[in-house]
Formats: structure tokens, sequence, C-alpha cells
């Protein structure tokens, strides 16, 4: 079992060429499914495991405590790795089919209010780290880029002349995004009077640095992003990802239209852009009642 296991990932790497990260949650998943086939089912042969073997491994998951979301990304991988197991004649069954992937609850992202935008946005950039934590968040916002994202862009990423952003997203598709006026404006003063401080004069192509002069981290933004909310008053939980739901959200209030969100997104398939449409009519709702003398 362990080297078909270990053909799997070679088979992602090269015939598929997924990302390194990509191909770890493949790892994490199918160790956690095999451990439990051999473990807990008592089984050493692909040949031997049946439908019934797969769905105990989900109700297993379920009764952990884990979510929707997780087993029916956990039943995704087990699904396309008996797939390689046929197409490799490891085995001449595919007992994952017909298994229905688990309905996932499709909760509303928590965004910002434009009020709480322009309270986190309004730092008074008076060194390097508060310009660079300033131009961060306007790019942020300005773009709707994940953060692995905006920590991974390079110098050579930006047009600032031409005004828009070039990022490589998940499966390494590359798009560009606009970078409005403020957040250019955030960027050079950052380029102009933090960066070079920071980097103390050494090469790197990494447009955002940590006060070391290296790369920052996901971690590190985000205990950047806690303590500016912090310092600007707002109580609202905060994630790395919430400047990325209010970027969304903000424009279709004002009329963008969703497939150029999806695109500035960098979603494959619209019905995960759809969601953010969902919360621009919850909010209208909550402004109708709150202000409606009939509502």
């Amino acid at each position: 079992m362990n080297d078909a296991l270990l053909d799997f990932f070679h088979y992602l790497t090269v015939e598929r060429g997924l990302s390194h990260n990509t191909i770890q949650s493949y790892k994490r998943d199918l160790n956690q499914y095999q451990s439990y086939l051999q473990e807990e089912a008592q089984i050493s042969d692909w040949d031997h495991v049946s439908r019934t073997h797969i769905m105990k491994f989900m109700y297993a998951l379920n009764d952990k405590g884990r979510s929707t979301a997780t087993i029916a990304r956990l039943l995704s991988s087990v699904r396309l790795y008996h797939q390689f197991l046929v197409r490799e004649k490891v085995t001449s069954q595919d007992p994952s089919l017909h298994i229905e992937t688990p309905k996932k609850e499709r909760k509303l992202p928590k965004v910002l209010s434009s009020d709480e935008v322009d309270k986190l946005l309004s730092i008074t950039p008076h060194d390097p780290l508060s310009s660079r934590n300033k131009a961060m968040l306007e790019m942020l916002y300005a773009t709707g880029l994940r953060v692995s994202e905006l920590v991974s862009l390079k110098m050579g990423d930006l047009h600032l002349s031409m005004g828009f952003v070039r990022c490589l997203g998940k499966g390494s598709k590359e798009r560009i995004i606009p970078l409005g006026d403020m957040a250019k404006e955030a960027v050079e003063h950052y380029l102009d009077h933090g960066r070079s401080t920071l980097t103390k004069q050494k090469s790197t192509e990494e447009l955002f640095v940590n006060h070391h002069g290296n790369r920052l981290t996901r971690q590190g933004f985000w205990k950047i992003l806690k303590a500016v909310a912090r310092d600007a008053g707002i109580s609202k939980e905060l994630t790395p990802h919430t400047l990325r739901h209010s970027f969304a959200t903000h424009l279709l209030e004002n009329g963008a239209d969703l497939r150029a969100v999806q695109e500035m997104l960098g979603h494959a398939d619209i019905s995960t852009t759809q969601i953010y449409t969902q919360v621009s009519k919850t909010r209208l709702k909550d402004v109708y009642r709150s202000y409606h003398p009939r509502a």
C-alpha cells in the first residue's frame, strides 16, 4: 500500500505539476486515510477496500468533530487516489464511486464596513514599519489578494506606472489586478521611505520584508493586522482574509460585475464568488430593518 501511495505523489508532482502546498495537502489526507484502513479496518491490500470502509472513515472523521468542508476535501482526495489506482491497474475496482459528497455549510464571510476600513487604513506612516504596514493593508483592500499572495510578491510584480500588480495564485495561475491611487501612493511612500531601511541596503526581490530585511510570513502579517486593528479601536474579530472579503463585498455593493470580481479574486468557479452577493443582500436587509419605519 505504501508503494502505491508514493507512486501517486510522484504522479502529482511530475505529471500533474501540482504545487508543493497542494501535494502536501494530498499527503496529509491520504496518509490519514491509509492509516485508518490499516489500523482500524486491518486492511493491507487496496483490492480489499470497499465502499463501506470509506463511509466508515468519513463517519470517524465526523465523530472527531471534523467540519463538513474538511470531510468533503478528504473524500475528494480519496476519489482521485482510487481513480489513479484503477488507471495504474493496482486494483480493478473503485470503491469511492457513487459516494455523495457532504454538502458544505456556506457560512457568510465576515466583512468590515466602509467606516471600519477607513479606521484600519488611517495609519500615519511615520517610520519604515508603519509605512510598510499601511502599504500592505492598502494593497490588500485595493486588490483582494490572499495574504499568501501578498507576502510572495516580488519587486518585479509591481507596475506602479501602469497601475497594476501581477500575482501568481493557486495552481500558479497568473492574474493582473488594478491598483487604486491610494494604494499606489502608500506603496510608493513605502518604497521611498521604508523598504531600503528595512532591507539595510541588501539585495532582495521580496516587496514586503520584516524588520530583519527578510520575507514577511503569513503569521507575521497576522500579528501586524491584529496590532493595527487594536490601535484603530476595531473590536471585530479579524482574520487575514477579512480585507479580501471586504474588497469583494464592497465592489459588488457598488455595482461591480460579478465576473470581473471573480477574475480579480482568482476564483476558478463563479459559485465561490457568488457568496459575496449573499453578504450584500444580508447587509441591505440589516439597513432596511434598522431604518425603515415599518420594517
